[in-house]
């Protein structure tokens, strides 16, 4: 990070940025704080994304963006005036935001200078279009959002074709979700949806499912993921429901060889993702 900026940057940043906001009661400010919460996020309609690297993902994705934050004296140099242009062509509105602002806007103790508000993507399992054959993350009902945003990472890195959250029990844009995910939230293709509309939709397209369970009939390694596929893990908390268990749902179980009946499920499913990616490459 830079205390002092380069003369290019400082240029880019007087002829981007509106009046400095040194207040954190100022309105904007106030607004886009609320959209650390679920309720605001859907009252607004929008999100907030926190990073250089996870607002270029978003940009890249076709996000629409609203406005942003900058912070001059946390705002990394090389990656900042390129973010800087871009949010410009956006016509997104840039704020200049004292360092106690930017504190107040920024998640956590990660703050790189710059946040993005942005409108509410809604990706719908009609908008997703799998290859042949289909790879396919389902999680149902997890409630922590680092484990969604951890799921989409290993999705992401494995090659899946989507991710789906089932009777979510936290929404796919939460903060955390974002971060943990690294941004590919934005490029990985996502929806949520109920037990009810989801299972059907799989069946009538002819995808597969295989579903992780502590009790699973077979360890993962003996089933033959080169077929149209989703596999499905539940929460850490509940595991899957018994909407899961079906006569042509296939249960499966990671083999535990400690005291732990069960891994982590973003753990689990990244052993399962690379297991499907690892057959179908041989």
């Amino acid at each position: 990070m830079v205390s002092h900026q380069s003369p290019v940057l400082r240029s880019a940043l007087d002829s981007s940025l509106m009046a400095e906001i040194t207040s954190t009661r100022n309105s904007r400010v106030k607004a886009a704080v609320r959209l650390r919460e679920r309720r605001h996020r859907e009252k607004q309609q929008r999100i907030i994304i926190d990073g250089s690297r996870e607002i270029t993902r978003a940009l890249d994705a076709g996000v629409q963006p609203v406005e942003a934050f900058v912070c001059e004296a946390m705002l990394d140099e090389f990656d900042g005036l390129g973010l800087i242009d871009r949010l410009r062509a956006s016509v997104a509105e840039v704020h200049e935001a004292t360092p106690l602002v930017f504190e107040k806007l920024s998640f956590g103790h990660r703050a790189e200078g710059v946040l993005l508000v942005a409108e509410m993507p809604r990706p719908t399992l009609e908008g997703i279009q799998p290859t042949e054959p289909a790879l396919l993350g389902v999680v149902e009902g997890i409630e922590k959002p680092g484990n969604v945003g951890a799921v989409l990472r290993s999705a992401d890195g494995a090659g899946l074709d989507a991710v789906v959250l089932a009777n979510p029990g936290t929404d796919l844009f939460n903060p955390n979700a974002i971060r943990a995910s690294l941004g590919t939230i934005f490029s990985m293709p996502t929806a949520a949806a109920s037990n009810d509309e989801l299972i059907p939709w799989l069946r009538s397209a002819g995808i597969r499912i295989v579903a992780a369970r502590v009790d699973g009939s077979r360890p993962y390694t003996e089933i033959d993921f080169r077929r149209p596929t989703a596999i499905v893990l539940g929460s850490e908390a509940h595991g899957l429901s018994d909407a899961w268990q079906a006569d042509d749902i296939e249960a499966v179980h990671l083999p535990m060889h400690g005291h732990a009946d069960s891994l982590n499920v973003a753990a689990t499913a990244a052993v399962l993702f690379y297991e499907a990616i690892r057959q179908r490459q041989t």
